[in-house]
């Protein structure tokens, strides 16, 4: 599904960012990324939806090269992988069910295939009942929901989840892990970064961690190890 070769990242004028990382993610995992700031996560992050391109190595995700992806086909890699970041960008002034309609609206869907779907991931993530909600009507949790429906109307290969509660307390925090193992549970691989110990020594799965932009560790039952 994803997989990494001697992937290096360097940004002018000679800062390695990322240093000879080789990982491979199968399909249907849920792996935590880890590692203090500055690591490499949010590069690694960057790569991984081409935003980036490796300096030096190859890069797959689910057949595609990123390494040699051309720039008309990134849109439809993007729609392979669900995108959730800790900055919500939600449109105020939209409703819930609008917000995650948009997505589909840009990427050209009709209006048949819409009704159909918005209700669908809505429901998954548990907004059913709060269709008609603005996001300043919204928790915090919620509108990080909205944010995960909006992510899911491509039914993605991949879910990439950066720092999803970096802004969330602790009971918000819980239901959003939760949502992700159950999105993972359809067969979806979840990729989370963050640096939340106990998130990732709850979840009890594959952790990688990141130090100077090299992997230090790469455990199938891992935890957080840093200090």
């Amino acid at each position: 599904m994803i997989k990494l070769r001697n992937v290096s990242k360097i940004y002018p004028p000679n800062v390695q960012s990322i240093r000879d990382v080789s990982l491979e993610i199968d399909q249907g995992e849920f792996v935590s990324i880890v590692g203090q700031s500055g690591a490499g996560k949010t590069t690694l992050a960057r790569l991984l939806i081409a935003e980036e391109r490796p300096s030096r190595g190859t890069l797959e995700i689910g057949g595609w090269d990123i390494t040699r992806i051309k720039r008309r086909d990134i849109p439809a890699l993007r729609r392979q992988i669900g995108i959730v970041f800790q900055d919500f960008k939600l449109l105020p002034k939209k409703t819930v069910y609008e917000n995650v309609a948009f997505a589909l609206e840009v990427a050209g869907a009709h209006g048949k295939r819409i009704r159909e779907i918005v209700p669908q991931v809505c429901k998954i993530v548990g907004l059913d009942e709060k269709l008609g909600r603005y996001p300043q009507q919204l928790s915090g949790g919620e509108q990080q929901r909205v944010v995960i429906a909006r992510s899911l109307v491509h039914r993605p290969k991949v879910l990439l989840a950066d720092e999803p509660t970096g802004n969330l307390d602790t009971l918000n925090t819980q239901d959003i892990i939760e949502l992700l193992q159950k999105i993972n549970e359809f067969g979806t691989t979840v990729v989370l970064v963050t640096h939340n110990r106990e998130v990732v020594n709850s979840l009890r799965k594959r952790v990688i961690t990141l130090a100077d932009g090299a992997v230090i560790s790469d455990k199938k039952h891992g935890k957080y190890m840093l200090s």
